[in-house]
């Protein structure tokens, strides 16, 4: 009897698919047509599936979701209810891959997430977009149309929402979009969402990507999933490319391509790099000599690195690295929830320490940054401090020429050159937290 043929990924975008070229959502039939039916059928043992998968979330901290949905599942028996919530929000001002997912392929998302809630034996779906970002209309109709169709939970009871929380950097924080459906604010708690979420019930929140590819695991397998990937982090994900490449954009590739292979992919750079920002505004600078690492959370430790939500950042030798770093920190220290001391007192403090480096050439400021961050990191109520520790410390280490440069007034060339990575306007103080 002759083996059977051995799998292999043949490459192609799952999540994105041909969707793109449509410069539209794609309709409930349109998405039928390609995906089937929901695989109701497949909820009964959705958790041990996606473990066998090994399905990681996608939205930064690359956490088992398998394990996630057999917490929540067990918590939700014990409280009586259980509660899902999809986090659209993206804060991440250089990500773009989940704004693609829900203004592309909706209702991929809104499977996944479906199928999430009756796996967890949640009755309600609640999907979160930043306001002013135009997607609650698009996932609104999106709802709209399965509730016509009669389709997937619909049918049986399970209704789903959509609420825009707050703009603020730390409200798309898995506790604080929990806080914020239940009708509190949108700021962080210290309380696990997955043991007290929504409504004090334990809530699954999870990233549009992740519950995408879920939607797709409980139509075609574990088997299928790991044809992707490296044995440790299986499956495609979505890297938002952007700086000095050619073709800036979001591109689904399978996680482990090294990121020398994710910027060929966008068109290569269109100069001599000095660094690349890894993960998002939380996450680290690299030298362009450590992009031949696989992107996976194990690979890029040693690094101080990790995939975090699919950002990379090419900064060319040109621009200053302490200067977009100061300009990121700053304003994340203005996005802190205002609750504890180390985001209260310490982020600004660091911000303006690292600016005093920058511009006033103070070897003092140094000292005291460096002293600043080991206090502050690991002592937050949420990770949001954690998050500006590494960008800075990074920066500290990949731009040590340029610090030293700073430091002796010996001038930078990048220091007049437009900014490269983009810091959004705040919130209005009318909007609140609410």
């Amino acid at each position: 009897m002759s083996a059977p043929p051995l799998l292999r990924y043949d490459g192609r975008p799952r999540l994105l698919g041909g969707w793109l070229a449509t410069g539209r959502a794609a309709s409930l039939a349109e998405h039928t047509r390609v995906n089937g039916p929901l695989p109701l059928g497949a909820v009964r043992r959705l958790p041990e599936t996606v473990t066998s998968a090994g399905l990681r979330g996608r939205g930064g901290a690359w956490f088992p979701t398998g394990r996630k949905l057999k917490t929540v599942a067990r918590n939700g028996r014990a409280a009586g209810g259980s509660h899902v919530v999809v986090n659209g929000a993206e804060s991440e001002p250089a990500a773009g891959k989940d704004k693609l997912l829900l203004g592309a392929t909706p209702h991929l998302v809104l499977d996944g997430a479906e199928l999430a809630a009756l796996a967890v034996g949640a009755t309600k779906v609640t999907v979160c977009v930043h306001r002013g970002t135009g997607l609650a209309r698009t996932v609104e109709a999106a709802i709209a149309e399965r509730a016509a169709a009669g389709w997937g939970g619909a049918s049986i009871g399970l209704s789903l929402a959509v609420l825009e929380p707050p703009r603020w950097y730390v409200s798309s924080e898995s506790t604080a979009l929990a806080n914020f459906v239940g009708g509190g604010e949108g700021k962080p708690r210290d309380v696990s969402a997955y043991r007290e979420g929504v409504g004090g019930k334990p809530t699954l929140v999870s990233n549009t990507e992740t519950l995408a590819h879920l939607g797709l695991i409980a139509r075609h397998g574990p088997d299928w999933f790991r044809m992707a990937g490296t044995g440790e982090a299986p499956g495609t994900a979505l890297f938002t490319v952007s700086g000095a490449v050619r073709a800036r954009g979001v591109y689904e590739l399978p996680v482990g391509v090294t990121g020398n292979e994710i910027l060929r992919v966008a068109g290569g750079a269109t100069e001599p790099l000095q660094a690349v920002l890894v993960g998002g505004y939380g996450g680290s600078w690299m030298s362009p000599g450590a992009l031949a690492a696989p992107f996976t959370p194990e690979a890029l430790a040693p690094l101080s690195a990790s995939p975090g939500a699919g950002v990379v950042v090419a900064l060319p030798v040109g621009a200053c690295g302490l200067v977009e770093t100061v300009r990121v920190a700053a304003w994340l220290a203005s996005q802190n929830a205002r609750q504890c001391g180390p985001c209260f007192n310490g982020l600004p403090a660091i911000a303006d320490d690292l600016a005093r480096v920058t511009w006033a050439r103070d070897r003092t400021a140094l000292d005291r940054l460096r002293f600043r961050m080991n206090m502050v990191n690991g002592r937050g109520a949420c990770a949001h401090p954690d998050g500006v520790v590494k960008l800075a410390s990074t920066a500290l280490r990949v731009f040590g020429a340029c610090v030293d440069r700073h430091l002796h007034g010996q001038g930078c060339p990048g220091l007049y050159r437009p900014p490269m990575l983009p810091v959004p306007a705040p919130p209005s103080p009318s909007e609140g937290w609410k």
